[in-house]
């Protein structure tokens, strides 16, 4: 079976719920992960925009999630586990889950929630390593990839 990645909050293909972006609460919404294929030692999960006006905007990356875990609950990053959470540089410069924030009038984004399965139990980069680099980093390891793709427009 295929790593496969789910959200309770939308459906693939679907519009992302206001408080998931930065018009709302921005909280970073729930995820659910099944189908870890053998030898899987962790995750790595990165956020990204295509659609942005200059290129691919990262929102979110966060590495080094344990192997055994098979979700990340809404608002992870205050939640208990915080602790734990590796968490990239973001293009708007922050090191925490920043959600969709489209120019207004820019038409629909499409946000790639990307999950990767990797063979080594943690990627040691530094602390200010962007998103960019931590997917990089990410895909020598990879042994699996999953994708929920949400939509927003302002």
């Amino acid at each position: 079976m295929p790593l496969n990645l789910i959200s309770p909050a939308f459906a693939d293909g679907e519009r992302i719920p206001e408080k998931y972006t930065r018009d709302g609460a921005n909280l970073s919404p729930p995820l659910k992960w099944s189908g870890a294929p053998e030898g899987t030692k962790s995750f790595v999960l990165a956020v990204e925009d295509p659609d942005a006006p200059n290129g691919t905007f990262c929102h979110w990356g966060l590495f080094n999630i344990p192997a055994d875990q098979d979700q990340l609950p809404e608002s992870v990053e205050t939640g208990p586990e915080k602790a734990r959470l590796r968490i990239a540089g973001n293009d708007f410069g922050n090191t925490h889950y920043d959600g969709p924030e489209p120019p207004k009038g820019h038409g629909t984004h499409h946000y790639h929630f990307r999950l990767a399965a990797l063979d080594v139990p943690d990627i040691n980069l530094p602390s200010q390593v962007g998103v960019a680099d931590l997917w990089k980093e990410a895909s020598k390891h990879k042994l699996d990839e999953a994708e929920i793709v949400g939509i927003y427009e302002r």
